[in-house]
């Protein structure tokens, strides 16, 4: 029998014309009140009493004024930078990277740390300490943060007390936001895949903007996506969606991490690739600069050149499957050793890329570096509660979304104006 449909009252009305309201200026700003209205459909009365509302509390400020035709000059209005400031954490496998933003994502601190071997509560402690850290040097009290987003490796489960799952580095269940709360920190928590912070970061200002159907790749240490599907992200139904990694590029090939043979991850991480230059040379570097030098000992080594056009080779492979089941507008290249990869070897990606996929759906498509850099997990992962506060239009810090809901507003908020239908 189907649902009888969710009645709307007067409160969800106010709150949907304040978030409309709020990501328009946040997006698009400056604007004018008369731009706003036109933006979002609103009528000039709803715009001047909300937007009163949201100067009155600090949200919004004036930003200077334009003439009009004709007439008096218009205010325009912006969202306040210094209204709160929010924290994005990227945990990686072998650190941790803390960033400490304004409202409108202006960097004002940063804090990296190694990480000790993925074990969960030392994990815990490094970033509540981390946290502690990155407030001081910017001399931000914790009052004046709205939430924490953290970026990890895995799929988050997601629920009153979130649960991280990563089976490649060990970790099962794991209640991250239990473990960083014990160093200390009361402040809002927003736990969620790092490829998918890293995909939000890209859709919202960087390489995936103004499209609707996009993958954002993720190729570091492991390797995931975040697919976003007609503007929203695709998770799945439990939240694993995108584990693109974990797709088999060589049947009975090599082992990977996860326990199975064959992996694109086995072939295209970081680690990966180390290890496959090791098998031919005997040594390799090692660590996180390690794909670096390699890249750079191929001008004179021809076994370091062939492995990475192989790898090239086997990542435009692996993009082509993504190319053929989701049949994306533009496919976005990120992560540090992608980045690094993507540097030098773009051409040859796209090229076997178009060499595996079908004609049509690659006829449609782009393939784009990320414009973020390296930072744009932790990017991502901050804007957590800035979508929070986006799609509430309330400090986040206020009944704050956990579980399904804090899911939603991510999935939902991957496309600037997505739950608006701009």
């Amino acid at each position: 029998m189907a649902m009888p449909p969710k009645r709307t009252t007067v409160r969800d009305l106010r709150r949907q014309n304040r978030s409309a309201l709020l990501s328009t200026l946040y997006f698009d700003g400056p604007l004018s009140r008369h731009e706003l209205g036109a933006a979002t459909g609103l009528s000039a009365a709803t715009v001047s009493n909300v937007v009163g509302e949201l100067v009155e509390e600090g949200l919004v400020v004036e930003a200077g004024s334009v003439d009009s035709d004709g007439g008096r000059p218009r205010v325009l209005l912006r969202v306040n930078p210094s209204y709160g400031h929010v924290v994005g954490v990227d945990i990686g496998e072998t650190g941790v990277k803390v960033e400490l933003f304004d409202l409108v994502m202006t960097k004002l601190a940063a804090v990296e740390r190694p990480l000790p071997p993925l074990d969960p509560p030392a994990v815990g402690r490094v970033v509540s300490s981390c946290l502690l850290e990155v407030l001081d040097r910017a001399g931000i009290a914790e009052d004046r943060v709205l939430g924490v987003g953290i970026g990890v490796p895995g799929t988050v489960e997601q629920g009153p007390s979130p649960l991280v799952h990563a089976q490649s580095i060990g970790w099962d269940r794991v209640p991250l936001v239990e473990l960083v709360r014990s160093g200390g920190t009361s402040l809002p928590l927003f736990v969620e895949n790092g490829a998918k912070t890293q995909g939000q970061a890209e859709m919202w200002f960087g390489a995936g903007r103004g499209a609707r159907h996009v993958v954002v790749a993720l190729i570091g240490s492991g390797v995931g996506a975040a697919v976003v599907a007609d503007g929203e992200v695709y998770r799945g139904t439990t939240s694993s969606a995108g584990e693109w990694g974990h797709t088999t590029i060589v049947y009975g090939g090599r082992r990977c991490r996860c326990g199975a043979r064959g992996c694109l991850e086995a072939y295209v991480g970081a680690e990966a690739i180390l290890a496959r230059y090791r098998a031919v040379r005997g040594r390799a570097p090692d660590g996180r600069s390690g794909v670096d030098e390699l890249i750079a000992e191929a001008e004179r080594s021809r076994e370091a050149a062939a492995v990475l056009e192989e790898t090239a080779g086997l990542l435009g492979a692996g993009i082509a499957n993504l190319v053929n089941l989701f049949n994306p507008e533009r496919i976005v290249l990120g992560g540090w050793a992608g980045l690094a990869l993507g540097a030098r070897y773009l051409p040859r990606i796209v090229a076997a890329t178009e060499e595996h996929a079908l004609r049509h759906p690659y006829g449609q498509l782009s393939i784009e570096l990320g414009r973020l850099g390296p930072d744009a997990v932790a990017v991502g992962a901050a804007t957590l509660p800035v979508a929070a506060l986006l799609d509430r239009a309330t400090d986040p810090r206020e009944g704050r979304p956990t579980g399904s809901e804090a899911a939603r507003i991510l999935s939902e908020s991957a496309l600037p104006h997505g739950r608006m239908g701009a």
